[in-house]
């Protein structure tokens, strides 16, 4: 019998659950589950599991959760403002229903370890990831593996200088307009405009703004990590915006260090549709298996 991994992707709306079968290298099957509370949407995917019967399982989920396996709440939630969800034993919950081996990180560090995957797996490069949604979070893959062994990276709270003339008071309940998921988020768009960023025109300002937040802390990378690889990813800002993030980040540069061509610096995901998470996590589950 083949063997099967698979993946959940836990983010605030919704978890996206997938089986993959490794011998055939393709994917039987996959769900969405909306996020409610942890007792059942837990429940949920699990039934879908037990339909799907897997042998390792790799979790991305949103955050903050601990990552320290010598850690006493090890693979648990730890406090966040989705309700409910605070302690939350993530990994032992599928541990115990499904007797299988779980890897977990962060939704973020298993897209940024996809994209590691799905540009070839070169250990001698660093690879940084991006997510500018509803939130903004970023994880990075280092000769392999992640940055971050006793805490994961939180560096959607970076701070960052105000665009001249955005005189928004930022959307984050702890950092007002001074961290970049308060300035270049989602939600920020609609505090602006009071319009949802998907049905504003591109030409809108807001997305300028967005763009200089995003290049801002996509510099500050840069000079802390000098990854070879930055990821945008997420509904806010497309390859269009890019433009103008690349065009910042060179800007707030001033020619300080050399870089490669921003163009192959700063890029939309390899994976389509958002996929990166679900591949990370299938390659978590394989390492999990593998070293079981």
């Amino acid at each position: 019998m083949n063997k099967c991994v698979g993946s959940i992707e836990a983010g605030g709306t919704k978890f996206i659950v997938a089986v993959k079968d490794i011998e055939k290298d393709e994917i039987i099957d996959r769900d969405r589950i909306s996020t409610e509370n942890p007792k059942q949407t837990l429940k949920e995917c699990a039934d879908f599991f037990k339909e799907h019967p897997i042998d390792a399982l790799g979790i991305g989920t949103f955050g903050p959760i601990d990552i320290n396996e010598n850690s006493r709440t090890y693979g648990c939630i730890l406090d966040t403002p989705k309700r409910g969800w605070s302690g939350t034993n993530f990994k032992g919950f599928f541990e115990k229903e499904l007797n299988i081996p779980v890897a977990m990180t962060t939704d973020v560090n298993a897209s940024a370890y996809g994209e590691y995957i799905a540009r070839g797996k070169d250990n001698t490069k660093t690879y940084f990831y991006v997510t500018i949604g509803t939130g903004v979070g970023a994880g990075a893959v280092q000769a392999g593996k992640f940055v971050g062994l006793n805490n994961h990276p939180e560096m959607g709270h970076m701070l960052v200088t105000p665009y001249p003339g955005d005189d928004f008071k930022g959307s984050c309940p702890f950092h007002g307009n001074k961290c970049v998921e308060g300035m270049a988020a989602g939600p920020s768009l609609e505090g602006r405009t009071g319009i949802p960023g998907e049905k504003l025109s591109r030409d809108n300002e807001v997305f300028t703004y967005a763009a200089y937040y995003v290049a801002q802390m996509l510099f500050n990378t840069y000079m802390t990590l000098r990854p070879d690889v930055m990821v945008v990813g997420g509904s806010v800002l497309n390859e269009g915006d890019l433009v103008k993030v690349r065009k910042f980040f060179d800007e707030f540069n001033d020619n300080y260090v050399a870089t490669p061509d921003l163009n192959e610096l700063i890029v939309t995901p390899a994976v389509a549709d958002n996929g990166s998470a679900t591949l990370g996590d299938f390659e978590m589950a394989k390492s999990v298996l593998e070293n079981s």
